[in-house]
């Protein structure tokens, strides 16, 4: 099913068109020139809470054409998470693009239930590439697989939907789950300034590798 989106072609100073319930907004791409738009700020938002980044939309554009698009970028007020400004870019729908996919974690791994640690997601999107067409608004990671400490997701780990292929290096680290930490290793954070267990995560994987390719070699 399509998302429809409707806009106006924009004229009006930006704080004129933000007093208005609406957000500015401007739509670029391949055979077009940069047009400002306007459009309806609560639509949008309930738009984009649904489709994403990563999800085809229709702009249809008062008095004009519609337009096959994806959400570019949304700049936000840092203090009231307003949206303050949207750019859509056109899509071709026979050729392929390249797009961030968001990552939706599902599932509570063992180790972090039974055995207390605390579950580290290291990245929250990949990029992949895809007909217009094949486009997904989000990609679900099970979590449940993380039975132990030493167990870890990967990139490489994640089945992509029909018709994307992987950007992302396949090495990357999606998630693990990182043992309780003990009295001793707070005290040996606070003497060496390491900020959180995320840090503390990495660096032991990072340990654990290294001593894997020690033992091939």
């Amino acid at each position: 099913m399509s998302i429809v989106l409707v806009a106006k072609k924009r004229t009006e100073e930006v704080d004129v068109v933000r007093s208005e319930g609406r957000v500015p907004a401007v739509v670029y791409g391949k055979g077009m020139e940069t047009t400002s738009l306007s459009i309806p700020a609560m639509a949008f938002q309930k738009l984009y809470e649904q489709a994403g980044d990563s999800s085809l939309v229709d702009l249809q554009i008062e008095g004009g054409e519609t337009l096959p698009v994806v959400v570019q970028d949304v700049q936000m007020n840092p203090v009231k998470r307003d949206v303050m400004h949207v750019d859509f870019k056109r899509v071709i729908m026979g050729e392929v693009m390249t797009v961030d996919v968001a990552l939706e974690f599902t599932g509570v791994p063992p180790a972090e239930k039974g055995l207390g640690g605390t579950t580290i997601k290291s990245i929250d999107s990949i990029t992949v590439s895809c007909l217009p067409k094949d486009l997904t608004d989000r990609i679900v990671v099970d979590l449940s697989s993380l039975q132990t400490f030493d167990d870890s997701i990967s990139v490489s780990d994640i089945v992509l939907p029909e018709g994307m292929t992987l950007v992302t290096s396949a090495t990357a680290l999606v998630a693990k789950v990182a043992a309780p930490i003990t009295e001793d290793k707070l005290k040996a954070m606070e003497e060496e300034g390491v900020g959180n267990i995320e840090d503390i995560a990495v660096e032991e994987k990072g340990k654990k590798e290294e001593s894997k390719e020690e033992e091939k070699a």
